[in-house]
């Protein structure tokens, strides 16, 4: 990763040396969602080690999360 990248800035390297200490990789959250108005989409984490599921219901309302059962009253009918 970022210990063997020679194209790195000494800055980057000593931030990225820095947070080595200060967090774990599996820190952060398992994905970035985005969405323009017309699609939506995510991406997973940096390690892509944390599970993300989604759903989309009926009403066309798109539910991400890194956990089942985000929402304890999902109606499994209108998904």
């Amino acid at each position: 990763a970022w210990q063997n990248d020679t194209a790195m800035g000494a800055d980057k390297r000593a931030m990225y040396e820095y947070l080595s200490c200060k967090l774990e990789p599996w820190d952060g959250p398992a994905l970035i969602a985005f969405c323009d108005g017309n699609y939506a989409g995510a991406v997973l984490d940096r390690n892509g080690l944390r599970p993300s599921r989604y759903y989309v219901t009926e009403d066309q309302q798109v539910i991400f999360s890194s956990e089942v059962g985000v929402l304890p009253q999902l109606d499994q009918t209108r998904v």
